[in-house]
């Protein structure tokens, strides 16, 4: 039984950052934005976004070097409440950046209205009450952050990587802009396009297929093929049509789950601190002949032909206690593993096996 929550509205055109303004619905005791922005941008802020930050709004340039965490969630959102005493006068937060920027938006707009840690809230349907009112902006596409009903965050305590499932999480309004994705590095274009691939594939493969996530599926795989087939797959249209793959994956991870890559990608992680979607590409390596035959030599076939480096060896020599780490890390993630092998998935993930598979990465 499917009962899905999708994005309020999205824009989605070249340039549609210059029309932010008219989603703020400033008022004159409710007119204060917080701004989430990539660290990117510190220097070089679109001049739509300069624009509409007035003297009383709150901005936070966001370091994407590590994966967000509990910690970091909470930091930001004690801060904004010692800074708005009444969080009634907050009338957007605003989201400007990739997913990790994405999703601590998302985090910390559910946060302001729910007390407590974002650790409380791990999990599927925790949040009760409903978030400040945001926009999402991303710049660069495929993790799907921007459609999705999660906000993935690394708990440094727990040693736990896990979302928080909730309606509440979902943006209120997009602002889709090609053109923002221009200054994306080519390896990071292809890592994280190749999120919005393992999404699908995953879904597409999964026990908890059906016909909404595979329609969405299908048009990702569809228009992510379109890319990688292409000699240019950083031209204007294509990185239009990522943008497009981007959202819809998020639609299909809604309404199914991932498979084994992404529990492989999340212990990476939390272990070793590797960036999401360089990690999916390097657990794609180790259990892609396995699990998604057909896909994999796509994928290698598309790193091949747009000259991507997949990072091999990071735990060739790691310790048994590290291994223990991994699969601990790994194990946790019940639903997408059930996804991809059934109730029965232990039988064939027992802890030899998943070593064996991280000892190829």
């Amino acid at each position: 039984m499917i009962n899905s929550v999708n994005v309020g509205r999205y824009l989605f055109a070249e340039n549609s950052i210059d029309n932010i303004s008219m989603f703020l619905n400033r008022e004159k005791d409710n007119n204060i934005v917080i701004f989430f922005i990539d660290q990117f941008f510190r220097s070089n802020l679109p001049t739509a976004i300069d624009h509409v930050i007035e003297k009383d709004d709150l901005v936070y340039y966001v370091s994407t070097i590590d994966e967000p965490t509990v910690e970091l969630v909470d930091e930001y959102a004690s801060t904004i409440k010692k800074n708005i005493k009444n969080v009634n006068n907050i009338c957007a937060i605003v989201g400007m950046g990739a997913g990790v920027v994405l999703d601590v938006t998302k985090a910390v707009a559910n946060l302001i209205t729910n007390e407590g840690s974002a650790s409380e809230y791990q999990g599927w349907d925790l949040v009760k009450n409903k978030a400040i009112y945001k926009i999402g902006i991303p710049t660069i596409s495929g993790t799907g952050a921007e459609a999705s009903r999660t906000c993935v965050l690394t708990n440094k305590k727990t040693g736990i990587k896990l979302g928080m499932n909730s309606d509440y999480s979902v943006y209120d309004q997009l602002i889709l802009d090609p053109m923002l994705s221009k200054t994306v590095p080519r390896d990071q274009y292809f890592y994280t396009a190749m999120d919005s691939y393992f999404h699908c594939i995953e879904s597409k493969t999964g026990q908890y297929r059906n016909p909404f996530a595979d329609a969405y599926s299908e048009m990702t795989i569809s228009l992510c093929e379109q890319i990688f087939e292409s000699d240019d797959m950083m031209s204007d249209e294509n990185r239009s049509k990522l943008m497009v793959a981007s959202y819809l994956s998020g639609l299909a991870l809604g309404s199914s789950y991932v498979g084994i890559i992404h529990p492989v990608s999340a212990a990476l992680s939390v272990v070793y601190n590797v960036h999401h979607c360089v990690s999916n590409c390097m657990s794609m390596l180790s259990v892609g002949p396995r699990f998604y035959l057909g896909y994999y030599n796509k994928f290698k076939k598309y790193a091949d032909m747009h000259g991507i480096c997949i990072p091999t060896g990071l735990c060739f020599d790691a310790t048994d206690i590290i291994l223990s780490k991994l699969y601990d890390s790994m194990m946790v993630h019940k639903k997408p593993l059930v996804n991809a092998l059934g109730n029965d998935y232990e039988k064939t993930l027992t802890r030899q096996y998943v070593y064996e598979i991280f000892r190829r990465i």
